[in-house]
């Protein structure tokens, strides 16, 4: 059974710029991260939401993630280890327990086909029925699974994992991304004008940062000219829309069925609930959290909550709720 020792814990923290407090020595080794119920007696745990101190009371683990003011719910066997937010240290820690690395085998099927002209860098798996187009450079340690279309013009960076059936092009995809099943990337926007309906042609790219998840089927169009972007760090659900010339900055979490419209600017460490839609050509500032199922016709200044339609502040949309209820 694989093992961890607290020095290892505290250098993963590190990465994420989190810092630990504890009596424990270096040398303590955990064998899991378990929730509070669930946990064992070589278990780490973590307590974030205080609705379950009750529970936090019978704990087995051997250590909690907590902060300082709730240690006085532990149990006297498990030992704290005090952190400024236990549910992001905890998130940060599930990547050292739960990640299974995933290696290229460095095969390249027989039954894929790839352009002359692409660039394959060391240690490449390439599964049956993918085709790489023209202008492709595939680096070290990357995964592409069967039936995907890769190209033209696209750069996949290291140690990126590319699922079955996707579809990229005009895009690059920079290292330790993943791209789930049946992504399209890259393709051409919803672009026209009005009067005639004339198709107006895309002739910009798709910039994917590094550390990223697309998820399944989700689509994310060609700029106009320049490039559509997600930031690093960044999360995408199944089955997002982001049309062209969108511009999303780093750590957005972005849940399914969200549908963001071209030229839209989103800033950092945004969370937006499912089915929420967003008009195009707004501003949504840093640290905004958007409701699920929400509509935002308007620009929203950072660390705003925004809620129903049109989208509003969410404790001015809770009133109206009550008072409508009321009557």
């Amino acid at each position: 059974m694989k093992t961890i020792k607290l020095i290892d814990i505290k250098k993963h923290l590190h990465d994420f710029n989190i810092s630990i407090s504890t009596n424990l020595s270096d040398e303590i080794e955990f064998t899991n991260i378990n929730s509070i119920t669930g946990s064992q007696e070589n278990d780490l745990s973590f307590f974030s939401n205080i609705k379950y101190k009750e529970q936090l009371k019978f704990t087995k683990a051997k250590a909690c993630l907590i902060v300082n003011d709730c240690i006085k719910y532990l149990p006297k066997k498990c030992n704290p280890i005090v952190v400024e937010d236990p549910y992001f240290a905890f998130a940060s820690l599930s990547q050292l327990f739960f990640k299974k690395a995933n290696f290229s085998n460095g095969i390249i099927s027989k039954n894929s086909i790839i352009d002359f002209k692409c660039k394959l860098n060391k240690n490449i798996q390439i599964d049956p029925f993918t085709y790489l187009y023209e202008n492709t450079e595939i680096m070290d340690n990357v995964i592409i699974g069967s039936n995907c279309k890769i190209g033209s013009n696209v750069i996949i960076g290291k140690n990126c994992i590319i699922h079955d059936n996707v579809s990229i092009s005009n895009a690059v995809i920079e290292e330790n991304c993943e791209i789930k099943s049946g992504a399209r990337i890259g393709g051409s926007g919803f672009g026209f004008e009005e009067k005639t309906k004339l198709k107006i042609l895309h002739h910009g790219n798709v910039i994917i940062h590094k550390n990223s998840t697309i998820g399944s089927n989700t689509t994310i169009d060609r700029a106009v000219f320049d490039s559509t972007s997600v930031g690093d760090n960044s999360q995408i659900d199944n089955l997002v829309q982001i049309a062209h010339n969108v511009i999303i900055g780093n750590h957005a979490i972005i849940a399914a069925q969200v549908g963001i419209a071209g030229s839209t600017k989103i800033g950092n460490y945004v969370k937006i609930g499912g089915q929420a839609g967003i008009s195009g050509h707004l501003n949504i500032g840093n640290n905004v959290t958007i409701a699920g199922k929400s509509g935002v016709t308007k620009n929203i200044q950072n660390n705003k909550i925004v809620a129903g339609f049109p989208a509003r502040d969410i404790n001015q949309w809770k009133k109206e709720i009550i008072k409508l209820n009321k009557l």
